[in-house]
């Protein structure tokens, strides 16, 4: 920057001060001008990359470069892809595979200087799995999780890959969603946490008004057992599928846990998050041992802050909410990774989510007067259509993986 600011002091001289004119035309000595610094990339930017991406031929599958680090403006970084399969974009490396690649391809992304030396690397491996694993089986399916889920959009999209050539036919289970001849249903409700999941009772009160809409209060899964209200998911599973346990389950919480957490108090955000949430894992398994369990690692917000300006006004920041997301992502790996042997998976839905082009937007003024309208977007954590099916996407991919080794 120095060295711009030095021209434009010169030419600011030669145009109003003609005794500026002949300094102008004597530099200082070279050893006494300042250099400009090598403009590098951070070097600690908590890259986040899961061992494994699940792919299915002929479903897209992506890693969005920001998603994987933390860093304000991912774009101004120098991005290296090597992989035999897919493109490097210039957010994203993509592939949509065929199914004649059906098998594991390595993929390290790198982080480089101008100089093309490397300052971050991460590697994984991309797991195309079978497209007909699981045909002619009938499995069960229940979505746990908070407004993300109770939009009933990633189920539909699951619904409908579900739907086609090659695959089992699913069940979803649940006592939300729209249900019916849609088989749309879930256990998904706006705006709950792992402790409402696991707590809350409301004096066994199921539904009740709430600004003109009927809303669940009391937790699917707590019912009245010697006088007070527990845990008991085999009590739900009577009610909702026969009594047998599902085949799978997906978990994606953690959203409203720690949405507004700060620097202070984000870890022990997540401690209280965590300890919800075990006593939910420890309830599912006790009534479903074989159960195969889908921890979706929190999925990121949308990428502006006019999507946090639309909701939340001057109550939060897109930055800090992205720094809260990414320190979950970071304790879910800690904390459940590496425990596929007791049936629990991590999900690694976030690095797919397109954060530009996969939240809602809105053509408004650029202000009051402007005689222009500009896109700006509008919501910060609930993805448009398209980010949803991605978030279906990754599911579906993980339960054919899944189905594959059976």
């Amino acid at each position: 920057m120095l060295r711009y600011w030095t021209c434009a002091l010169s030419l600011a001289c030669m145009l109003l001060l003609p005794s500026c004119q002949t300094q102008a035309q004597d530099p200082p000595p070279a050893q006494e001008v300042t250099p400009v610094p090598d403009m590098q990339p951070a070097q600690d930017m908590r890259p986040i990359m899961p061992p494994e991406i699940y792919v299915v031929p002929g479903v897209e599958a992506s890693v969005y470069f920001d998603n994987i680090v933390l860093h304000p403006d991912s774009g101004s970084l120098i991005w290296d892809v090597e992989c035999a399969l897919g493109t490097h974009q210039a957010e994203r490396w993509t592939c949509v595979p065929q199914a004649e690649q059906v098998g594991d391809h390595p993929l390290t992304i790198r982080v480089l200087t101008p100089e093309m030396a490397p300052v971050q690397e991460m590697t994984t491996t991309v797991r195309v799995v079978d497209p007909a694993a699981g045909e002619g089986e009938q499995i069960t399916l229940l979505c746990v999780g908070d407004s993300l889920t109770a939009s009933s959009q990633y189920t539909a999209r699951l619904i409908q890959l579900f739907g086609e050539e090659g695959n089992p036919a699913l069940t979803l289970i649940g006592e939300g969603g729209s249900g019916g001849d849609t088989g749309n249903r879930h256990e998904g409700y706006g705006g709950w946490t792992c402790q409402r999941f696991a707590e809350n009772w409301a004096d066994g009160v199921d539904l009740a008004e709430v600004d003109g809409r009927m809303r669940r209060q009391r937790s699917p899964f707590l019912f009245e057992v010697d006088g007070e209200p527990q845990l008991d998911f085999q009590q739900y599973l009577d009610s909702n599928n026969g009594g047998r346990p599902p085949d799978f389950i997906t978990l994606l919480e953690g959203c409203n846990d720690t949405f507004s957490a700060t620097e202070a108090d984000i870890e022990e955000r997540i401690d209280a998050m965590f300890g919800h949430l075990g006593a939910l894992l420890a309830a599912f398994r006790e009534a479903a041992p074989d159960t195969e369990i889908g921890l979706l690692l929190l999925v990121p917000p949308a990428a502006g802050q006019d999507a946090f300006g639309s909701n939340y006004a001057c109550s939060q920041t897109r930055w800090q909410y992205r720094r809260n997301q990414h320190r979950v992502v970071e304790r879910e790996v800690e904390t459940y990774g590496g425990r596929e042997g007791e049936g629990l998976f991590l999900v690694p839905a976030f690095v797919g989510l397109d954060t530009v082009h996969g939240f809602p937007r809105a053509s408004v003024p650029a202000n009051a007067y402007a005689d222009v309208d500009i896109s700006r977007m509008t919501n910060g954590v609930h993805p448009a259509k398209a980010g949803y099916y991605q978030i279906g996407d990754a599911i579906y991919c993980w339960l054919k993986s899944r189905l594959a080794t059976r």
